[in-house]
Parts: structure tokens; sequence; C-alpha cells
């Protein structure tokens, strides 16, 4: 049986731009995508801390520091709310037994912390 395991997360990043009249998607910075694991066009599913709002998008790549909301999505979120965006993988029971997810914690300019 395959089961749906949380694969990575960019936690608590901040929205620094909302852009409704582009095609969709959420731009993220390269090197948080890498970090976490994340592929460039990866369907990610993105949870707004400050409104609750849930919506599925995609990932496209743009500068260190920036997290824009793009197309219907700017309609979600504003500037200065806190997201986290979400991957996930289909694995067996077996391999979801003894697997960790990765998670990027980031601080108020989308910079990685350091773990604890």
């Amino acid at each position: 049986m395959q089961v749906t395991i949380l694969k990575s997360k960019i936690h608590r990043a901040t929205i620094t731009e909302v852009a409704l009249h582009y095609e969709g998607s959420i731009t993220l910075p390269r090197s948080l995508v890498e970090m976490a694991g994340m592929h460039l066009h990866e369907k990610v599913l993105v949870a707004n801390v400050n409104n609750g709002n849930r919506f599925e998008t995609y990932v496209i790549f743009g500068n260190e520091g920036e997290i824009c909301l793009n197309g219907a999505a700017a309609h979600l979120g504003a500037v200065g709310d806190k997201i986290i965006i979400m991957a996930w993988a289909q694995m067996d029971e077996r391999e979801a037994a003894t697997f960790h997810p990765k998670v990027v914690l980031v601080d108020d300019h989308n910079k990685p912390k350091a773990h604890p």
C-alpha cells in the first residue's frame, strides 16, 4: 500500500509580494527550494498562518528573500503574512515508517535559521 507523507516544508516564510496578474504559482528562492529538497514546478500545498487559507500551486524560482503569491493565489495572502510551504511524497508503508521530512525554518527575512 502507498501512503502520502510530508516530504519537506519551508516553515513560516514571509510573503514579500503578491502578483495577481501573473499566470500562477509561488515564487521561492532557489536556495530554500533546494534546501527543502523540493523541485522547480513541483506541486506544493501552502498554508497561510495569518488567515487559515490553504491552496495548492507549483514552485518557480525567484530572488533570495522573495516569496511571492502569483495569479489567483494572490487573493489568499498579503504581504507580511506567514506561510508554510509543504511538499508530499508517495511511499510504501515500510519506507514511511522510518522517513523523516526535511524542515527548513526561516526568519522574518526568509533566510534559513540554524537548527537547534
